[in-house]
C-alpha cells in the first residue's frame, strides 16, 4: 500500500537497469519505499543496480526477466507476487533499434517490435492479473511520444510505443473500478545511454525529470504524463497536422 507520501511501500521494476526506472526507484526510496525488485536479464550492470539500491536503505532482489521470452513471464513474475504484495509496477524496458539497419534487416525491426509491443503484452497482463488479484496496486508503463504520431525518422520505434501505448489505454480502462491504476508515461527525447550520440530534439529531459513526473502521478493517481508537460500542447497540434505539411518538418 501507498505511504503518507503517495509512495509505493514495495515495487517491481522490468527493466532493473533502465535509468528512468532506476532514477525513479532513488526517489521513492527516499519516499520510504522499502523492498524492491530488478527484473532483467543476468549481468553486472543489474547487479550492480541492485548494490546501489541496497546501499539507499532498500530490500533489493534481482529477478531473471526477459522481455521477449514470453512464455516464461508468467511464471517468472507469478514468483514475485507469491512473495508477498507488489504495490507498483514500473515497466521500463524497451529498445530504441536502428532504424536504417532495421530497414534493411526486417528480423531486426520485429526485434524492436516483440520487445517493446510484444513482451510488454505479456508481462503487463501478467502484473496486471496479479495486482487485480490482491486488489490494489499501480501498473506505470513507460511509453513515448515517438508513438503520437510516426515519423519517417523513427516510425519502426514510435510504431511499437504506439502500439504500447494504446494497449495501456485500453488495459487502464479495463480495470477500472478493481483499485487497479494505469498510468502511461510519455516522455519525449531523454539523454540516457541509448540516445547517446544521437541529435538532441527539442524539449529534451534527463532520467530524474521522467523520474520526478513519475513519482507525482503516482501521488496524484494521474492516468497520463507527459515529460515535460509543455509536450502535451505540442504534440495536440503535430498529430493534427496534415501529412504533407508533417513531412516537411525538421522532427
Amino acid at each position: 500500500m501507498k505511504d503518507a507520501f503517495g509512495a509505493p511501500q514495495s515495487l517491481l521494476v522490468l527493466g532493473g537497469t533502465s535509468e528512468i526506472a532506476l532514477a525513479t526507484a532513488r526517489r521513492l526510496i527516499a519516499l520510504r519505499t522499502r523492498r524492491v525488485w530488478l527484473a532483467g536479464r543476468p549481468s553486472p550492470a543489474l547487479d550492480a543496480a541492485a548494490a546501489e539500491l541496497r546501499g539507499r536503505g532498500a530490500d533489493v532482489r534481482t529477478v531473471d526477466f526477459d522481455a521477449l521470452d514470453s512464455a516464461s513471464h508468467e511464471v517468472t513474475l507469478g514468483k514475485v507476487f507469491a512473495e508477498g504484495d507488489v504495490d507498483a509496477v514500473l515497466m521500463a524496458f524497451g529498445v530504441l533499434g536502428d532504424q536504417a539497419r532495421d530497414e534493411e534487416e526486417p528480423m531486426a525491426a520485429v526485434r524492436v517490435a516483440q520487445t517493446n509491443y510484444t513482451g510488454a503484452v505479456s508481462a503487463g497482463l501478467v502484473c496486471a492479473g496479479a495486482l487485480q488479484a490482491q486488489g490494489h496496486g499501480s501498473l506505470v508503463v513507460l511509453s513515448s511520444v515517438a508513438g503520437e504520431r510516426a515519423r519517417r525518422a523513427d516510425f519502426i520505434y514510435g510504431s511499437s510505443k504506439a502500439g504500447l501505448d494504446a494497449f495501456a489505454q485500453g488495459l487502464g480502462d479495463a480495470l477500472q473500478g478493481t483499485g487497479v491504476q494505469v498510468m502511461v508515461v510519455r516522455p519525449g527525447f531523454v539523454r540516457t545511454r541509448a540516445t547517446a550520440g544521437l541529435p538532441e530534439q527539442p524539449l529534451a529531459t534527463g532520467p530524474e525529470d521522467v523520474a520526478e513526473a513519475i513519482v507525482t502521478g503516482l501521488r496524484r493517481r494521474s492516468e497520463t504524463v507527459w515529460v515535460p508537460g509543455s509536450l502535451r500542447v505540442v504534440m495536440a497540434a503535430l498529430r493534427h497536422l496534415p501529412r504533407p505539411l508533417f513531412r516537411r518538418l525538421p522532427v
